[in-house]
């Protein structure tokens, strides 16, 4: 079996996702997302970017997968001397049984002492990421043991590249070789395991894995618990050790039980338990601990709904898009304030600021914090007095906090599709997200197709509209409440 750097990155993500790809049907993978069709890309650029910049470097050549040929013309390569080696191929055996094959981005060769003469090599990996991981520097000391191990010396550190540092970042093989060693052990348990681990359902982690609807499914099958909100690892393996692993338990159990627990406290452990109560009644119900802020308890004649499309790669947010429903005139109108080229930023910005501005008293409807931030950031970027910011910024009311403070709802996610959809709300392209529109926009740039353009604004409107449709809601909810509790 041979066991390379790209299985043991994928097993510190996710413990399930490499016996899958060892031993699972292929039929049930889902299509590559295009999302991460976009992030191997700008990893290659990256790279490439990078090569640039280096002295001549070698390659060893070898046919494709042969990886054999690709060890001894790397080997002959050390054994030159040359300085920059590019995605060399070591091999090593490892417990007699299995094959560990490194490919580092780069070899770099330093003064010292090895089996091939007066000078030694250092693994360097090229990654995307703007911080050293785990993940990175465990990966970075597989490809230094395996190197360590063929040149006859003990590496102390290996090498990082990543995006936007100017300096390379040191990998302290001291400390990170023997967690490698650790997790290499776990991932060859796991995949000789006959039976996969259990699986667990984390969002942001699964979203682009090609497994997702397979694991996803088997979740909804069994009831769990990582499809409620609030249950995160380490609060599921607290569970575990009290035996309450279903809804049932977990609605029913005390808070008490809970609250000294690691990862709980008493406000989490009765949210928790609150929300296991509303899926199993397929009802909302109110928090005990927390009631909606007073933005929430009224209508104003006029209301603002705002929500930005971004492109991170570009450090760049591209559309300003502002729903403004005026109830007293009884009209709608959606502003979609788009740059066209990165270089209309700054032009968008000054649209927002007049908009708003021709509604000094409306209350202005977000959901989550990135909307706040941005206009934050956009203040400085482009020197906006603070004094015209601020004013602004005391209008935001954020929907996402204003709800999750005060209800629990029976959903799997607190993110505003899923509220929204829960409400009935329907986006118009269905397969249509925050994710596809940097996909999108990334492809505008490069292609000038307006119907991708046209995608990302209807999308974006979507947004508003189901901003407004949940706070809308909440406001009647709590509404007929207390007029219940008053009658």
């Amino acid at each position: 079996m041979i066991i390379n750097a790209e299985l043991l990155l994928q097993y510190q993500r996710c413990k399930r996702r490499p016996f899958l790809d060892t031993h699972g049907d292929y039929s049930q993978r889902d299509v590559t997302h295009e999302l991460l069709v976009k992030v191997q890309q700008d990893k290659l650029t990256h790279q490439q970017s990078v090569l640039k910049n280096l002295a001549a470097y070698h390659q060893p050549d070898y046919p494709s997968r042969n990886w054999e040929a690709g060890a001894a013309a790397t080997v002959e390569l050390m054994q030159q001397g040359v300085e920059l080696i590019h995605r060399g191929v070591l091999l090593a055996t490892y417990e007699e049984k299995y094959t560990l094959l490194s490919r580092p981005d780069l070899l770099v060769k330093q003064p010292g002492t090895s089996s091939f003469g007066d000078w030694f090599y250092v693994p360097v990996d090229i990654q995307l990421g703007k911080r050293p991981k785990q993940e990175y520097q465990v990966v970075a000391a597989f490809h230094a043991e395996i190197l360590g191990a063929l040149q006859e010396v003990i590496l102390e550190e290996a090498w990082l590249i990543l995006r936007n540092k100017d300096a390379t970042y040191v990998v302290d093989l001291d400390k990170w070789t023997p967690q490698m060693l650790d997790i290499l052990a776990e991932y060859i348990q796991v995949v000789e395991s006959p039976e996969a681990p259990e699986v667990f359902i984390a969002r942001q982690k699964c979203n682009l894995c090609h497994w997702y609807h397979h694991c996803y499914a088997i979740a909804q099958s069994q009831q769990h618990l990582s499809l409620l909100p609030g249950v995160t690892p380490i609060r599921y393996t607290q569970l575990q050790a009290l035996s309450t692993t279903t809804l049932e338990a977990v609605a029913n159990i005390s808070p008490s039980t809970l609250e000294n627990l690691i990862g709980f406290d008493p406000e989490v452990a009765s949210k928790l338990i609150l929300q296991a109560q509303s899926t199993l009644t397929k009802r909302p119900l109110i928090l005990p601990y927390a009631l909606p802020g007073e933005n929430l308890t009224f209508t104003a004649p006029i209301e603002l709904y705002f929500d930005i499309e971004a492109q991170p790669d570009l450090n760049l947010n591209y559309l300003l898009g502002v729903l403004v429903v005026d109830r007293q005139e009884n009209t709608e109108q959606f502003y979609s304030l788009l740059a066209e080229t990165p270089a209309e930023e700054e032009l968008i910005w000054q649209q927002f600021l007049d908009l708003v501005c021709q509604y000094p008293q409306a209350p202005i409807y977000h959901f989550c914090a990135y909307e706040v931030e941005t206009v934050k950031k956009l203040g400085r970027l482009y020197r906006t007095p603070y004094s015209s910011v601020s004013p602004i910024l005391n209008r935001f009311v954020d929907i996402y906090e204003q709800l999750t403070q005060s209800v629990a709802l029976p959903i799997e996610s607190y993110a505003l599709k899923a509220i929204a959809r829960w409400l009935g709300f329907e986006w118009r392209d269905q397969e249509a997200s925050g994710a596809k529109c940097i996909y999108w926009y990334d492809q505008w740039l490069e292609t000038g197709d307006h119907t991708l353009l046209e995608l990302i604004q209807r999308y974006n409107e979507d947004d508003c509209r189901a901003t407004r449709k949940v706070k809308d809601w909440l406001v009647n909810f709590f509404q007929a409440e207390y007029a219940r509790k008053l009658a």
